[in-house]
């Protein structure tokens, strides 16, 4: 016979002697009918019978068997009602007691699985993908040992994790992270902007690095968000990327902290909507195909060209939208001067990044209503980041992004325009 057989066999041997062969027969025609929920149901019970005899052994580790007690002075005290978290659920217990010389002698492995840090982890996690606090009730299995799913409950828990998030996302060091490209980008939520920072490191990944509220988007805000991440150990210097759209405070705090000669990429996402917003229906389609025509181009001398040209066409049309191309050429296409890869290109191009990951935001936090303040916008959106991170992926054209950095690394040594 199998050794897989021979342990199944063990197996339904100990649940006929927890239950009873009749009892168990009925429990199984109860998962037959029930389907998952039935057996959900029975996946509980049997957990917290678990969790009783992992309770019995520690008791019976320290205290010995009835009749051979290891330790002096230290007996068995009887069963006392409590409660532990088992998977997402709260559910009622019976804890073993034992007693010594000093009185109460508490056990480990009930103190922690009492220990509500966990709980709240899995419940957080459940409210981020979508589930209510008021309908989190309507989730759980109903077993009679769960209890303590009211709605009120399940907020402070909820309250409680999102603020070990945001310590643990404002206070965790970022010396160890080498990043080459920072997007830079604004998110509101109720009557606050908040600036959030997400770098990417030389191996592709991206890491939120921290966020700032203010009232506007405004330089002062963007500042002391640079200070913030700096202070935890990032370093940021000249030969930092950054991506932004073309908000003017985020614009203006660069510049002020890192000089004029920033590589500094504009978002072309952004700067082919403002231009398409000056000009009549007619000739939207055709500056839209001349502008990401010319941006495709793999050389900045070509890339530049096309883009005088469409600034000619443009202002044969309507000057405010040449002015708008314009007032950004050069920040446009500063990829094309470091030679980019057009995969790599097509990821830094653009705020599409963060974009992306504010979207994660607003689809998390669904379910909230109102923001009754400062703490919990920011307990929040710490959550939420930490969340998202879990599941970013590399970026496409990691693997060009050493030549990248060689690239910048002799732009910033020449101090000279980079062009093809």
């Amino acid at each position: 016979m199998k050794v897989d057989t021979k342990k199944r066999k063990k197996a339904r041997q100990g649940f006929e002697q927890v239950y009873g062969a009749q009892e168990l027969a009925a429990r199984m025609f109860h998962v037959l009918q029930a389907g998952k929920q039935g057996l959900d149901a029975l996946h509980k019970e049997l957990g917290a019978m678990l969790c009783e005899t992992v309770m019995d052994l520690e008791r019976e580790e320290l205290s010995g068997p009835d009749h051979a007690p290891s330790r002096q002075g230290v007996y068995k005290w009887a069963y006392q009602n409590g409660s532990v978290y088992c998977g997402d659920q709260k559910i009622r217990v019976r804890h073993p007691r034992l007693r010594g010389p000093e009185g109460e002698i508490h056990l480990h492995t009930y103190q922690t699985l009492k220990n509500p840090n966990a709980f709240s982890e899995e419940l957080l996690g459940k409210v981020l993908r979508g589930i209510s606090e008021r309908r989190y009730g309507e989730t759980v299995v109903d077993t009679a040992r769960a209890f303590g799913v009211s709605a009120s409950s399940i907020s402070n828990r909820i309250v409680e994790a999102t603020g070990h998030k945001l310590k643990e996302f404002k206070e965790r060091s970022l010396s160890e992270l080498r990043v080459f490209a920072v997007f830079i980008d604004t998110v509101h939520r109720g009557n606050d902007a908040f600036i959030v920072a997400l770098g990417i490191d030389h191996e592709g990944h991206k890491h939120p690095l921290g966020f700032w509220q203010g009232a506007t988007e405004n330089s002062d805000i963007c500042l002391e968000l640079f200070m913030d991440i700096q202070m935890r150990g990032l370093a940021l210097n000249k030969k930092t990327l950054w991506i932004t759209d073309g908000g003017t405070g985020i614009i203006k705090a660069l510049k002020e902290r890192f000089g004029k000669k920033l590589l500094h990429q504009r978002c072309t996402i952004h700067k082919d909507r403002n231009i398409q917003k000056h000009l009549p229906k007619r000739h939207r389609k055709m500056a839209h195909r001349r502008f990401m025509i010319a941006l495709e181009q793999n050389s900045y001398a070509d890339a530049k060209q096309m883009l005088l040209d469409f600034e000619k066409w443009l202002r044969s049309i309507n000057e405010s939208a040449a002015d708008s191309l314009n007032e950004a050429l050069e920040e446009i296409l500063t990829l094309h001067r470091l030679k980019v890869s057009a995969l790599l290109r097509k990821t830094l191009t653009s705020t599409n990044p963060i974009e992306n990951m504010f979207s994660t935001v607003r689809d998390c936090e669904v379910n909230i209503k109102r923001y009754r303040n400062s703490a919990m916008s920011q307990r929040w959106l710490a959550a939420v980041l930490l969340h998202c991170e879990k599941g970013f992926r590399r970026i496409k054209g990691c693997g060009d992004i050493a030549e990248l950095l060689r690239t910048i690394d002799q732009y910033s040594s020449d101090q000279v325009p980079i062009a093809a």
